[in-house]
Parts: C-alpha cells; structure tokens; sequence
C-alpha cells in the first residue's frame, strides 16, 4: 500500500423494529440489523478512491459488539481493516435517538487519525441528523462536503465531487485531503463480495478501540436537561394582600370575594388582530396579570 489511506464510516441500525400497540416501545432484532443503503454506497465509493489511489480502506463503526458482523461484510467486499470504537459507558442505545453525534465522532475520529478522506453516508435509518460527519470533519480539522452525489479521484488525496443543491441545480467540487465527504445513498451500490472472500471474513479479526474519555466542555454537549413537566400551561397565582385582620368576618369574606364591589361590566369589541391583541393586554394588566 503507497497511496492514501481511505476511511468509511458506517453505522449499525435495525433494518426493522417492532412496535408495541400497547406500550409504544420499540424493539430491535440484532438479525434484522445492518447497514443503511447511505452507508453501503459510502463503501463502494470509498473502495473506489482507494482503488485509484493505490490506498486501502479503513473501515469503522461506534456500536455495539452487533456490529462486528456488519464490519466483516465491509472486510468481504474489500476493506483491509475494521475497527469498532467503543462509546462510553452509558451512552444511550440505537433507539430511539440514538447516542449523541459528538460522542460517536470522537469515537470515531480516534480511529481515523491518519487518514486522508472519510467517506460518510449522509443520513441513517434511525431518524439520524447526519451531524456526525460535520462533527468528525471538526475533531480530524478537515474539511467536509456534504449533499454529494457524484466522485472522480484525481491526484491522491484529491477528489472532484458533484453536490446537489435546492431547485435541481449542482454545483462542482474539488476537495483535498485531510476531508470528510458525504454521499446519498442512490449514488453507488456496494459491490457483491466473491465467495472466497465472505468466507475468509467470517473469521477475520475486528479491531475494538476503547471508548474515548468523554470531555463535555470541549465536545460542546450541553449538561442534560431537568426532569420536564408535561402538562397545560399553569400561569402563576397572583400575590395579592390579605384582608385587614382587625376586620370583622363579614368584612373579611367580602374582600375575599370581592362581592358588593364594583366590577367591570362585560364588554363585546369588535377589533382587527392587531388592536385586539392590544386590548386584551391592556386589560390583562388592569387587572393585575401583567406589569
């Protein structure tokens, strides 16, 4: 290997899940796991690259022991490595959200540190944001394409890429190394692996890179929210003054009802939006709601 090396970034995701019509709670099947068709054209571009560059293919995905056996299949269909970057304890699962992008970057970005392009795919299955290759191009200090439908390796570590941009227009590329590039998944079809190979994959050795320390601060996560009330919203009860102590009892009662008291007669206006907004706040504050 002289050429550059190329790294494939790919995400383990239930393929399918059940849904308890009960309960609500979803259920992933490890079996019916795998590889979203973002991430499996983001291999083929990235066997691609380094075919023409002379390079070989690093191939790695933050997930669960599960994902070994998506790595084996990326190994089948000509990656030289995979690695499996661990997240941190407690990070939360695949469903429903998801761990958070920046700890999957940081994974991942240890596992790439050398590496001239990372091809991505641009979405996953589980309602993913597609931050994590933005985040990745952030922690490697590369640059990042996304949105690209089209690649042609020129010079290694140079890459001329086609990005799809709103109201049908394209726009033209031409990236150099160190860079995060991410591909739609109907640009490439990942090529069919030989017998042979699937075979020598089966026991092909996956390397596991411990979880990276977390470091909030510096990975900008914000610290998790308090416990959220679900509900109507309750404005706050006014402060008011009690009534005079020395009062009698009758006193007392009609200060707290307020009977015998002059009131505001009901009123019907008839107002455009904007003067009817501005009424009912002037009312509002008449009776003590607003300052």
């Amino acid at each position: 290997m002289s050429g550059p090396r190329v790294g494939v970034a790919m995400k383990w995701v239930p393929l399918r899940v059940e849904v308890d019509p009960l309960t609500g709670a979803v259920a992933a099947d490890p079996r019916s796991s795998g590889a979203s068709g973002a991430d499996l054209a983001a291999l083929e571009w990235g066997l691609r690259l380094a075919e023409a560059w002379g390079g070989e293919v690093l191939v790695a995905s933050a997930g669960p022991t599960e994902a070994d056996g998506l790595l084996r299949e990326a190994l089948a269909a000509g990656a030289a490595r995979a690695v499996r970057c661990e997240l941190p304890a407690g990070a939360p699962g695949v469903l429903p959200a998801g761990a958070p992008s920046e700890l999957v970057a940081a994974a991942l970005a240890a596992a790439f540190a050398g590496v001239a392009v990372v091809v991505c795919g641009d979405w996953s299955l589980d309602r993913g944001s597609g931050s994590v290759p933005a985040f990745l191009a952030a922690r490697l200090g590369a640059a990042q394409a996304l949105g690209l439908v089209a690649l042609w390796p020129e010079a290694p570590g140079v890459v001329r890429a086609e990005r799809r941009l709103d109201l049908g227009r394209r726009e033209v590329l031409r990236v150099r190394a160190p860079a995060v590039l991410s591909v739609e998944g109907a640009t490439a079809h990942l090529r069919r692996a030989s017998l042979p190979a699937m075979l020598r994959a089966r026991d092909a050795a996956v390397e596991h890179l411990p979880a990276p320390v977390p470091d909030p601060v510096a990975a900008g996560i914000p610290e998790p929210p308090g416990p959220i009330r679900r509900g109507p919203y309750r404005p706050r009860p006014r402060v008011l003054p009690g009534p005079d102590p020395g009062a009698s009892a009758r006193e007392r009662i009609l200060a707290l009802t307020g009977a015998e008291t002059g009131r505001t007669p009901p009123q019907t206006v008839r107002l455009d939006p904007g003067p009817a907004a501005d009424r009912v706040l002037a009312q509002l504050r008449t009776w003590g709601y607003l300052e």
